[in-house]
């Protein structure tokens, strides 16, 4: 049994594991059933007690599978001698490991390893949950961390990421590759600001200057095409203002990802500039008539193009195949102009966000963002202690629609980025989140990029005359 001191120096960890496996037996049940044996406090909490006595050996070997009659007294107890102990290894007898599989015994703090890690294990073919040695995504210490200190932003659980570790989260979660230092060094736009005549405010949201014209976030799933989801959101609020609220299209993220397979990775990643090429010359349809699916049955899964298009000269394209929703009768094709680049100046973002509309930011997403709820977001030094495992990040994109700051108790004032990422409606601020501004926190200001639809007046007019049609 536990003494009363081993109870208090490993209370957090025991109570922690416990949870874990309670939670491994509900998602489990269909494939085994599970008794209290396993929810035991374990027999070697304090280390292996006794390694050198003889147990399974004096009793005459050993039980595969699951037996619990293949016991032997131990101490003022029981511990098991069958293989199924190996997976919880909280009642194995101390000669178990040397004699039953010839290896070296683990000691206590690989087991806490162990079982907390299975919060994020998969379930096995056997039925029971595997060891990993893996960090997280959701790690509620970290939660807990960030909510105890003073960091300015909040964290939360998500139940969208239980079961992923911070490997596939980064993995899966994200999607956009970095930059090439071509890229990198293309020419930013010149923008002459005067600071006399030119004062932008304290505060400003897109999405109030240009009411129905801002598109709300759409959510990604585990598809790594945070290049496509960004991408079209960008075009198809740029383009909705364009056109003065004419053409109010949500672009189809789908298109990008299933037809710009040039160089591109789909939902194994990509990269932005990739998917302005293919918006500039192919075009891309609605989210109406190309929707999302996200794949079933490998994130890495890219799904057939069902959309082309051709010229029609004057650069403009028309759609050659119907609406992979068969529902939807409108493939109208959207293109844009190139792409231009901003500075990383501050100002020179505002302006344009204010005038043009939502940009495009490339920026790192560290492990603690995943679980960020609220506030001003900075990334933290709450995982710096920790193993390299819980420190990691990866390249996202997101789009910008505005600013705003924040007055401190003691008079000074936070500014902050108001953003939107592709992670649903229920992560953050209702999808959104805000960073920390001027002071390019996770190098969200070291690439921004704006464009242009490409749109005129006819097209307009024309698109005006079919809304009015379908509506008479």
């Amino acid at each position: 049994m536990i003494s009363v001191d081993h109870v208090g120096v490993y209370l957090d960890h025991l109570l922690l594991a416990t949870f874990t496996l309670v939670f491994c037996i509900c998602m489990c049940t269909i494939l085994s059933r599970r008794t209290k044996r396993e929810l035991a406090s374990p027999l070697h909490v304090g280390g292996i007690r006794d390694p050198f006595g003889s147990y399974c050996q004096r009793r005459g070997g050993c039980c595969p599978g699951r037996d619990d009659l293949c016991t032997v007294p131990y101490l003022d107890t029981i511990c098991y001698c069958d293989l199924f102990c190996n997976r919880t290894v909280s009642d194995c007898c101390p000669d178990f490991w040397g004699h039953c599989l010839g290896v070296q015994p683990p000691f206590i703090g690989k087991y806490v390893e162990c079982l907390v890690s299975l919060f994020c294990s998969t379930c096995g073919t056997t039925g029971r949950w595997e060891c990993e040695q893996h960090a997280c995504l959701i790690e509620s210490d970290m939660i807990r961390a960030v909510n105890r200190g003073n960091y300015g932003w909040k964290a939360a659980n998500y139940s969208q990421f239980y079961g992923m570790t911070l490997d596939e989260g980064i993995r899966f979660r994200l999607g956009t590759q970095r930059p090439s230092r071509t890229i990198m060094n293309m020419n930013e736009i010149q923008m002459n600001m005067d600071p006399q005549t030119e004062q932008l405010p304290l505060y400003f949201n897109s999405v109030e200057k240009w009411p129905g014209k801002i598109h709300e976030p759409l959510d990604q799933g585990n598809c790594a095409a945070s290049w496509a989801f960004s991408t079209a959101a960008v075009a198809s609020d740029r383009i909705s203002i364009q056109s003065m609220g004419h053409m109010t299209p949500q672009l189809s993220p789908q298109n990008l990802i299933s037809c710009d397979t040039r160089n591109q990775g789909g939902c194994a990643g990509g990269r932005v500039d990739g998917a302005w090429w293919y918006l500039r010359r192919r075009g891309v349809v609605t989210e109406d008539c190309y929707p999302y699916r996200p794949p079933q049955q490998t994130p890495a899964e890219v799904g057939r193009c069902m959309m082309q298009s051709r010229s029609i000269g004057r650069g403009k394209r028309q759609a050659t195949q119907r609406c992979p929703n068969t529902h939807n009768y409108h493939n109208d094709i959207y293109q844009s102009t190139p792409p231009y680049r901003l500075s990383s100046n501050e100002k020179e973002i505002m302006k344009e966000i204010m005038d043009n509309g939502p940009v495009q930011a490339i920026m790192e997403v560290h492990e603690d963002f995943f679980v960020y709820k609220s506030g001003i977001y900075k990334h933290t030094d709450v995982s710096f202690t920790k193993l390299p495992q819980y420190r990691k990040h990866g390249t996202h994109s997101v789009r910008i629609i505005g600013w705003g700051e924040e007055r401190n108790f003691d008079g000074t004032s936070k500014k902050y980025w108001i953003a939107a990422n592709s992670w649903g409606k229920n992560w953050g601020e209702d999808g959104y989140f805000r960073i920390a501004r001027g002071d390019n926190e996770c190098e969200i200001e070291a690439f921004v990029i704006g464009v242009w639809g490409r749109i005129t007046m006819e097209d307009m007019h024309n698109h005006h005359h079919h809304h009015r049609r379908r509506h008479i």
